[in-house]
């Protein structure tokens, strides 16, 4: 894979001396958390502020995940960029890149993403945890925000494979809610239709304990295209969640 850099972000790398991978790399910066070591190698992210634009800079070395398709491994920044491109191609809102290139060297594979930075977007756990605090307009807008993405990912065939509230993330427009995903590196194609659908739900339903039947209806009216589903839908996603709950 090439490298790739964002039209719209090029000209402003290119005035900092930033559009390489090499330039990317030895960029001294703060990181923004502590460095994932799970896969062996060591994965980083650092904000990156240039002129009036932030981003997120994320930066790996030999943190790989393997598939059929790759079954020596890949760094996991190419399998998100590769969703995060799959994502605009089929109009499904998520975080955009600006960067991706990655560079194999002696002993080491080397990978970095770099996302425009979503300043101005709360993530759902946000507001999850003022939820009693909302007026009810506000609320049932984020339900319906929450179910309209739902129902855009998934009628683009895909599944996020990890639909949480941290990483939904909204933004507030005069009276309505705007909705959009962040890391898609588990993004699959919806293969069994609705199983697949409900079980991408219902891990947000599970971690959303704050939401009562009235809210995951609304919710679920947002998503289905047929409200008579709804009563069908509530049931298969409260079964599933007992038998998650009961393991």
């Amino acid at each position: 894979m090439s490298d790739f850099i964002a039209a719209q972000d090029r000209a402003l790398l290119e005035r900092h001396g930033l559009a390489g991978f090499d330039a990317l790399w030895a960029l001294k910066l703060e990181a923004v958390d502590e460095p994932n070591t799970e896969r062996g190698g060591w994965s980083s992210v650092y904000r990156l502020e240039l002129d009036e634009r932030a981003f997120y800079l994320k930066r790996q070395s030999n943190h790989l995940t393997r598939s059929l398709l790759h079954p020596f491994g890949e760094p996991t920044f190419a399998r998100e960029f590769r969703n995060i491109r799959r994502y605009a191609e089929r109009n499904i809102p998520a975080l955009q890149a600006a960067f991706f290139a990655e560079r194999r060297l002696p002993g080491e594979r080397r990978a970095i993403l770099l996302t425009r930075a979503l300043d101005g977007w709360q993530d759902l756990e946000h507001w999850l945890k003022q939820w009693t605090t909302l007026e009810s307009a506000r609320r049932m807008a984020i339900l319906r925000a929450c179910g309209a993405l739902a129902r855009c990912l998934h009628q683009a065939g895909q599944m996020h494979g990890c639909f949480y509230p941290k990483h939904i993330f909204l933004r507030e427009q005069g009276g309505a809610f705007e909705a959009q995903l962040i890391d898609l590196e588990k993004t699959r194609p919806l293969l069994l239709g609705r199983r697949d659908r409900i079980k991408d739900l219902e891990p947000l339903l599970r971690r959303a304990r704050v939401w009562g039947e009235p809210e995951v209806r609304e919710l679920l009216a947002a998503y289905l295209t047929e409200r008579n589903d709804v009563d069908a839908w509530w049931r298969q996603l409260g079964a599933r969640q007992r038998r998650k709950e009961s393991r």
